[in-house]
């Protein structure tokens, strides 16, 4: 009787267990197959141009993750992404290059460095909410350039650093296809860790900090340890993804990580969706894809309209501001809202109503 149910009316769990699953039913299974199948099968059908911006999406994904798990989990903004996308690169470069460490071994500490300096920044947290907190990372984000830029003798200062590809044994991953596997891994790691953070009891904690930290602390959650703990776990997944690209790229500069870049990952969990990891990724993509479709637009105007070759030059910036505002103003829950219920409209089908 219950199969027939099941069936016929819906997924049911008859357990805490089955109920807390991570695939925990059929589509979810076979959108999971389908969805490592076109990551691992892609570099088979596409070319070496796509390959690379879809690392480029990839590694973007990881650094969205990590903002979200600060801002749309735990509700403490930040706008000093770039800065610890520059920590997380530094820290790879210093070590790999410097120090003559091994990319395997500089991945991880990259992260763990980028950690304990956005744990450290996050301890104001505390004290300051909202704008003043986001005025506060903004600092972070000067403070971090300004000592990237001076401290010559180990940053090299504004000249940058040269990096390498890492190796495994004798074989490099010099070619786009080769690093692309290298960050799909790591994405799908932190894809997996966040989603089952959310599910956590540290998740939940962060959950109830955003919706109302007062009520937390009195209902006996620590303040102080979970929101240190979200700027930590958040810088975290910035630094691994700032380490991924600078290798990528194979080159560190501070203008690399300008308050432009805190601006476009705050875009991308914006146009996703706080609170989303599934929306963090469609923001990267959408974000990092963005001034690639533009620019073919631009350049396909601009051989057309000579005489508009100024303006719309600065199309890009124009749309760019526009999508994020109307995204405000029409739907807020971004992307993945918009992904959901376009899912529950055709679940419903023909009774959507």
């Amino acid at each position: 009787m219950k199969s027939i149910l099941g069936k016929n009316l819906g997924n049911y769990r008859t357990s805490y267990r089955a109920d807390m699953a991570l695939l925990n039913s059929r589509n979810k299974k076979i959108g999971m197959v389908i969805l490592l199948l076109v990551i691992f099968l892609l570099p088979m059908f596409a070319s070496n141009y796509f390959i690379g911006l879809m690392t480029l999406c990839i590694i973007s994904s990881i650094g969205a993750i990590g903002l979200n798990i600060l801002t749309g989990f735990t509700g403490q903004i930040s706008i000093g992404v770039g800065a610890f996308l520059g920590v997380g690169g530094y820290a790879s470069a210093i070590l790999t290059t410097s120090m003559g460490y091994s990319f395997w071994i500089a991945l991880p500490l990259a992260g763990i460095i980028t950690a304990i300096i956005g744990g450290l920044f996050g301890i104001p947290s505390l004290r300051l909410k909202g704008l003043y907190l986001a005025i506060a990372t903004l600092a972070a984000q000067f403070v971090i350039l300004f000592i990237i830029r001076r401290w010559v003798s180990l940053t090299n200062g504004t000249s940058g650093m040269v990096l390498q590809r890492p190796t495994i044994g004798d074989f490099a991953l010099s070619s786009n296809t080769s690093y692309y596997y290298l960050s799909a891994i790591a994405f799908l790691l932190s894809a997996f860790y966040a989603i089952n953070l959310v599910r956590s009891r540290t998740g939940r904690a962060f959950f109830a900090v955003r919706d109302r930290d007062m009520a937390a602390q009195i209902m006996g959650i620590n303040l102080f340890k979970y929101k240190v703990m979200a700027f930590a776990i958040s810088s975290f997944f910035i630094g691994i993804a700032g380490s991924l690209l600078a290798h990528y790229t194979m080159i560190v500069s501070p203008e690399f990580y300008e308050i432009n870049v805190s601006i476009q990952y705050l875009a991308m969990i914006l146009i996703g969706g706080l609170g989303s990891v599934f929306g963090s990724i469609l923001g990267a993509f959408f974000i990092t894809l963005l001034p690639v479709v533009l620019n073919i637009i631009v350049g396909s105007l601009s051989g057309i309209l000579t005489d508009l070759s100024h303006i719309l030059s600065a199309f890009e910036e124009f749309v760019f501001g526009a999508v994020i505002i109307l995204f405000l103003i029409f739907e807020p829950g971004g992307l993945a809202h918009m992904w959901s219920n376009t899912v529950n409209y055709f679940k419903k089908w023909p009774f959507s109503y």
